[in-house]
């Protein structure tokens, strides 16, 4: 440090930004009167060396230069200013604050501890500030330099038409991995280790979708359960990657960790999109703990009731919601995300509980400030957007509503997709939107088929092996007697609550998996595949597990036969869609003989090999479905102009309990047709396409893939 000289500094760019020779530092707080700035000894960063106040101001940014201060610093903000919580003010000096723009962070946030801004157990709640200093109890901001060498990195830039998403836990991939070093499991680095690259490569998935890697926090009632918060949607700041996911832990180590998995990720020809969490924090409402935008500028910030700010808006059910109508919390989120792309060489996001963020003021508008800010970003509108196009608010549920840029999490798919498997009436027309891109969700609004991110599983509900085994979820685990998680899964356990030997019920459940998983990755739209459905992953049930960070989370990489044959058939399902142009569409189709074929682009076919009626559709009691994609009919060309041709496909899906008998469809060519997958048979019988003529017995619950080759 050079001296005690301080100098005044720039207000941007905001966060602490050392230049070669020092660190310029610049925070927002708009209401403070006066923001201290703390600076830790390096090697202990227990012991704060120095305290001094910004004494220039910009608006409403609060800076200061300081030379000779430089990487590995660590600092911390204290402001002075109103607590009036009943106005909507929470300054309290005694908390140390993290810099929302802080880029790495040293320390985890101790939510046991002093960090909340009143003095709990009082008779007023909050409304009493607390003395007490929160320092030892918060993580400390590190200062740190931008210099990494990239290595020509090349983004793969995989169309979404052509992509099969993977939706990941950092941590939880690895873990249990045995030929990952025990030193890298879970961490950034073991991402990009050869075993887990490997993985990824054999699978043949385009994208790796990373559940939350920026910075959280352990909520203090699972500590108190002695459990953690896993899945990270408690975020605490923007910028900086989840330190407990690094290997090494030195100034400027945790940043170039996560750089150096993207960047093997690419060489791998694995796109990188990140799970990001806008839509609330980790400060809670107004009984929750002071560590960053609740102590800088809380009415800046954070969406307040209206008639008495000392209490929260909650769209989100976390107690909190962020306010994006503030311009000044709007570039805090439009910073993060360039930053990501930009700095960490990131290829797209999918935005968790996305309609609040796009609630401007208060009810959802597709022209909100957010999504107009996202739409007009040079950086931002190149990168592959993915809302999830709900939350709990009032009219919280907006699938089909995202401007056209956006594709969604598309929770109508999974849903129906569960509900036919299992059996359900009245689901055929629905299934037949589904499977075909959800045109009525995203055509109208001249969205094309990839609008739709195409999921049966995900992080949150049951595995897919979990979603054939139970009837009921079973989250006693997480301490809350089973009142957490969702009660609508549309799961079927096949006749036997959870795990058996009952030989039958097994193969019944394979079945099922397969099926599942062959519907998916036939549909139009993207594919979303969550980490070990390939693998058979259980957790016991628990169809909320986002509190643990063990083996019921992690990955089990110790397959048994039935677990490698689900992986095997994932692989070839996989290669097959990305070997198919029909199923990598990026136009709705038109149910018409397009260029000089006389076959149509899409038909669908009752079991005597007719065309279906309205009136087929209408049977509520139809269990089975068949569609023909016209391979040699696609209307849409390729990126070069190229008229694409390739193989006409069948899927018959047959989710009665007894066989049905399908007549092939008579085109010109005849009823000739080579079967690729057939999930009643068992692994032993499959050994490359089969012919089939004139008819096909599709057994009980299982899905048949039959292929007319190309003509060119």
């Amino acid at each position: 440090m050079d001296g005690d000289r301080i100098w005044p500094g720039r207000p941007y760019p905001p966060g602490a930004v050392f230049d070669g020779e020092g660190t310029n530092f610049a925070v927002y707080a708009r209401h403070a009167d006066a923001v201290e700035l703390c600076l830790f000894d390096p090697a202990d960063p227990a012991v704060e060396r120095r305290r001094l106040r910004l004494g220039a101001r910009t608006g409403h940014v609060w800076h200061a230069y300081l030379p000779g201060v430089g990487p590995g610093t660590p600092y911390g903000y204290r402001a002075h200013g109103p607590y009036e919580p009943e106005a909507g003010h929470r300054y309290n000096p005694a908390k140390l604050l993290v810099d929302p723009y802080a880029r790495e962070l040293s320390g985890q946030a101790d939510l046991r501890g002093a960090v909340f801004g009143y003095r709990r157990g009082a008779p007023d709640e909050d409304l009493t500030p607390d003395p007490e200093d929160s320092a030892p109890r918060v993580p400390r901001a590190l200062v740190v330099g931008n210099h990494y060498d990239w290595e020509g990195d090349r983004p793969p830039r995989t169309p979404l038409h052509r992509s099969v998403l993977y939706e990941l836990h950092v941590r939880g991939f690895t873990m249990r991995h045995p030929e990952v070093p025990p030193e890298l499991r879970g961490t950034y680095a073991g991402l990009a280790s050869p075993p887990a690259l490997e993985h990824l490569a054999r699978l043949g998935v385009t994208a790796v979708e990373l559940l939350p890697v920026h910075a959280f926090v352990d909520d203090a009632f699972l500590l108190q359960r002695g459990l953690r918060n896993y899945w990270g949607y408690s975020t605490l700041a923007y910028l900086a990657p989840e330190p407990r996911y690094a290997a090494r832990r030195g100034p400027g180590e945790q940043v170039n960790e996560f750089r150096g998995m993207v960047k093997a990720l690419h060489r791998a020809g694995v796109e990188v999109i990140l799970d990001v969490v806008f839509n609330h924090t980790c400060e809670g409402n107004h009984l929750g703990p002071t560590l960053s935008l609740k102590g800088l500028d809380n009415r800046t910030y954070y969406r307040l009731a209206g008639e008495s700010p000392r209490y929260y808006a909650d769209y989100t059910g976390t107690g909190n919601s962020l306010d994006l109508t503030q311009p000044q919390t709007l570039a805090l989120v439009m910073d993060s995300l360039r930053c990501w792309v930009n700095e960490m060489h990131v290829d797209g996001f999918r935005l968790d509980l996305a309609v609040t963020l796009a609630r401007d003021p208060e009810t959802f508008d597709e022209a909100s400030r957010f999504l107009a800010a996202v739409h007009q970003d040079p950086v931002l509108r190149q990168v592959k957007l993915i809302a999830e196009p709900w939350d709990v608010g009032p009219d919280g549920y907006k699938v089909g509503a995202f401007p056209v840029i956006w594709s969604e999490w598309n929770g109508k798919y999974r849903d129906v997709v569960r509900r036919f498997w299992k059996g359900d009436v009245d689901q055929q027309a629905e299934m037949g939107y589904r499977l075909t891109g959800s045109a009525d969700l995203y055509e109208p609004a001249g969205r094309k088929i990839y609008a739709s991110v195409n999921f049966v599983t995900a992080h949150d509900g049951f595995t897919l092996r979990d979603l054939v085994s139970y009837d009921r979820k079973h989250n006693e685990a997480n301490g809350e007697e089973n009142r957490d998680g969702t009660d609508e899964n549309f799961s079927w356990n096949c006749g036997v609550e959870g795990e058996t030997e009952e030989p039958a019920v097994l193969a019944l459940r394979e079945r099922q998996q397969r099926n599942l998983m062959a519907t998916l990755l036939v549909s139009q739209g993207v594919p979303m595949i969550a980490a070990g459905d390939e693998m058979g992953k259980t957790q016991c049930g628990n169809n909320n597990a986002y509190c643990h960070d063990d083996e019921l989370s992690w990955l089990d990489w110790d397959l048994d036969e039935r677990r490698r044959a689900l992986l095997a058939f994932t692989r070839r399902m996989i290669r097959l869609r990305l070997s198919q142009p029909v199923l990598q569409r990026r136009s709705f189709f038109r149910g018409a003989q397009l260029w000089d074929s006389s076959v149509k682009d899409l038909a669908w076919f009752r079991p005597d090999g007719a065309e279906m009626t309205q009136a087929d559709w209408d049977e509520p009691f139809a269990r089975s479905v068949a569609f023909l994609l016209g391979g040699d009919a696609i209307a849409s060309p390729d990126e070069h102009g190229e008229r694409i041709v390739g193989d006409t496909l069948l899927v018959l899906l047959n989710a009665h309990h007894e066989p049905v008998r399908y007549v092939l469809p008579a085109v010109e060519w005849g009823r000739r047709w080579l079967v690729l997958e057939d999930t009643a048979a068992e692994p032993e019988r499959r050994h490359g396409p089969v012919e089939a003529r004139g008819a096909v017995e599709v057994e009980a619950r299982s899905l048949v893939i039959l292929a007319r080759p190309a003509e060119v």
